[in-house]
């Protein structure tokens, strides 16, 4: 709810703090006070359009600026995080503060939880969070969605469940939906690439590469084309480790079995010597075994030639053929071909894909239409118990001919709320046509029409914060009793702010606040060079007394206009128990 709401230099407020509470908060003063100003604050803070005309005059600026507190999983508090606002946050409730500064110049500043935002962002955020409803205001009810939201809240639990899984099976219709006109639609490209896919695999088929393959073929290919170098290598190698005549010194292997048999023959003596022998003895078994492995190398290159390196060539040819066209190497082929031939099979798969959605697309429909049927028939019974006491509220509103008319007819097709266009008309009396609301209907008129409409669903379709101005417009007497009633009945479930010149209406506040004029005559004496200026103050009891015996008669200093002020206050207390 508000909590706060400061206004500074716009119209005739010089600076003024209204503090707002729970409950009915009504507004009242003289004409030309400035009420209006009250309500211009809160639309500037919801994001409507400035007009520099509200900027006091001899000011640079008009301000406006609200602190909140809201739930703090509230979507007005969720949706200000995301803009970059900061709240702050205590006992499962968070505090936003809402600002906007308005130049003389036309210029406009929004500020959403101590950051400057967009003002579309204070719109958004304002959705949630306060409706007006006044003259030059737009309704929260004008849009088609808007009035199908309040009719399924108000049928409640009844229709919840039944649109829940009417919904469900609608998400995955659509898809099905989606899929058969994509299939259909792609037909043609989707055998193209079938034909493609067909070709590209059996090509890498008919070559069959194996995993590492090149790289393998290419170690082998270098090994070939130095095979000569590599032979005399290996042969020099194995001569040196057990050639007889390698020289007088002998090879390798001679010398170090030499070595190993002097020592052992002083082993005895020392132990440190055993182990030196025990140790040339193993590098006497290593030196064998490389031996013979650079003798069966030797073998090895003496049986590859040409042939195998022409060989190993071509292969190498066909794996490059087929690394140019599908990927980066011959491991990244074979992952493209698993890929492949995994959506190969799926696009063969179309034809029998496309049966088994057609079939699946007309049985969900046949569903949809049973659920939508039930939703509408929900929906009419929720309509025609919305619409009876809607004008039955509007009947005690001085409104007694007009009636709710809420309508719905087929949509022609299936959507994701059912199958209904859903209308909230108003009939002013009988026999006159039923216009959409908002047309046929003065500011006041109107503003009955949504308070009517908002008491009546307070309880399933709150939002926290409701302003009226000129809901009294053109009633008094009993009507305007009823009025006040009906804004203090609402003010059970949400915040409610209303301006008013009706004493019967103030009477029913729990806080009341009163716009106070003063002007100032100029050096001349003249009004010319003056300034008027307007203070905002909470009333007391008393000073609540004495407003409402002003706004009665004109005389707040007269004994019975206190005393049927009183008369009202008393009253207040007791008609909204009988609703």
């Amino acid at each position: 709810m508000l909590e706060e709401l400061r206004i500074r230099d716009l119209g005739v407020i010089t600076d003024a703090t209204l503090p707002l509470g729970p409950g009915l908060s009504v507004v009242t003063g003289e004409t030309g006070a400035g009420k209006t100003m009250v309500v211009t604050a809160v639309g500037l803070l919801l994001g409507a359009r400035a007009d520099a005309g509200a900027v006091r005059s001899g000011a640079k600026s008009a301000s406006a600026e609200a602190v909140v507190k809201l739930e703090a999983g509230h979507p007005a508090v969720v949706r200000a995080l995301e803009a970059g606002a900061e709240a702050e946050e205590y006992d499962g409730a968070a505090e936003l503060i809402l600002a906007r500064r308005l130049g003389a110049d036309g210029r406009s500043r929004a500020f959403l939880g101590g950051r400057a935002a967009p003002v579309g962002a204070l719109a958004e955020v304002g959705e949630s969070l306060v409706v007006v409803h006044g003259q030059s205001d737009q309704i929260r009810l004008k849009g088609a969605a808007a009035q199908r939201g309040a009719l399924d809240k108000f049928a409640g639990d009844a229709l919840a469940g039944q649109l829940a899984a009417y919904q469900e099976l609608y998400a995955g219709w659509k898809a099905n939906q989606a899929e058969l006109d994509t299939l259909r639609s792609e037909a043609r490209d989707r055998l193209r690439e079938a034909e493609s896919l067909q070709a590209a695999l059996a090509e890498i088929d008919e070559v069959d590469p194996q995993p590492g393959e090149d790289e393998l073929l290419k170690a082998e290919a270098v090994k070939l084309a130095n095979v000569e170098e590599l032979r005399i290598a290996a042969s020099t190698a194995h001569q040196a480790l057990i050639a007889e005549d390698f020289g007088e010194a002998g090879d390798a292997t001679t010398l170090i079995d030499a070595a190993k048999r002097t020592l052992e023959h002083v082993a005895e003596h020392d132990a440190e010597l055993g182990a030196a022998a025990a140790r040339l003895a193993e590098v006497g078994f290593l030196l064998n075994d490389i031996a013979t492995e650079l003798a069966s190398y030797q073998a090895g290159l003496d049986t590859e030639g040409p042939e195998r390196l022409a060989e190993i060539e071509e292969r190498r040819a066909a794996l490059a053929r087929l690394v140019r066209k599908y990927a980066p190497s011959i491991d990244e082929v074979l992952e493209w071909a698993e890929k492949s031939r995994a959506r190969f099979d799926e696009l063969q798969d179309d034809s029998s894909r496309i049966e088994a959605l057609e079939a699946e697309v007309v049985r969900a429909e046949a569903e949809l239409k049973k659920q939508a049927a039930a939703i509408s028939k929900i929906r009419t019974k929720a309509a025609k118990d919305l619409s009876s006491r809607v004008s039955a509220e509007l009947t005690a509103l001085a409104m007694a001919d007009a009636t709710l008319v809420i309508t719905l007819e087929p949509a022609g097709q299936l959507g994701p709320h059912g199958a209904d266009d859903i209308s909230f008309l108003l009939q002013p009396h009988a026999g006159a046509p039923a216009r959409p609301l908002g047309k046929g209907a003065s500011g006041g008129e109107l503003s009955r029409v949504m308070l009517a409409i908002e008491v009546v669903l307070a309880a399933v379709d709150p939002v926290p914060t409701f302003v009226f101005d000129e809901v009294d417009a053109g009633v008094g007497g009993r009507a305007a009793v009823e009025i006040g009633r009906r804004l203090a009945m609402l003010a059970r479930h949400v915040q409610v702010l209303v301006v008013t010149h009706l004493p019967q209406v103030a009477a029913f506040a729990d806080q009341h606040i009163t716009v106070t004029k003063t002007s100032v005559r100029g050096a001349d004496g003249g009004t010319a060079t003056g300034f008027t200026s307007s203070d905002v103050r909470l009333l007391n009891g008393p000073e609540r007394v004495r407003e409402l015996a002003r706004m009665l008669a004109g005389q707040e200093d007269s004994e019975s206009a206190r005393a049927h002020a009183q008369e009202l206050l008393d009253d207040a207390k007791l008609l909204p128990q009988r609703a």
